[in-house]
């Protein structure tokens, strides 16, 4: 997997349970396959080389939630995310220790703890910003291609 990659989820992996994820008719490549959810950031190669051992083909954060909330109501459930940091990449950021409890990061806090190591943790976050404005324009024009059927 690359990043900007385009994941196509056929399945959600909760910390309870798992979902359907919906078809996604699409023009452009994407991969296809289970994604995991998870309540926090998965920030160490170790970490994400055991989840992807489980079968996934990428984690991240809120779609069970989501999920959880489309099957309650009776809605379709469709997950569609953008690779933002590699399977083999560590973090140096512990955005993990910003996580709030209501799943929110606490911007003020990544910020404060990368300056007390600015020169490994500073670039990660540009890094990351960078790749997240790229991401978030390669998802938007996959999504103007699809169709939710």
């Amino acid at each position: 997997m690359t990043l900007s990659a385009i994941v196509v989820a056929d399945c959600v992996r909760g910390e309870h349970r798992d979902y359907r994820a919906s078809p996604v008719g699409a023009a452009a490549p994407a991969f296809s396959g289970a994604i995991q959810s998870i309540g926090r950031v998965a920030r160490t190669a170790e970490e994400k080389r055991a989840l992807r051992a489980g079968g996934a083909c990428a984690v991240e954060m809120e779609a069970a939630g989501v999920a959880e909330r489309a099957a309650a109501r009776g809605l379709p459930f469709y997950c569609i995310r953008v690779v933002t940091d590699l399977a083999g990449e560590t973090m140096r950021n512990d955005f993990n220790r910003a996580l709030r409890a209501d799943g929110r990061f606490d911007t003020i806090s990544i910020l404060a703890s990368a300056l007390r190591h600015p020169a490994a943790r500073v670039p990660e976050l540009v890094r990351l910003r960078k790749r997240c404005i790229s991401a978030s324009r390669i998802l938007g024009s996959f999504l103007a291609n699809c169709d939710f059927r």
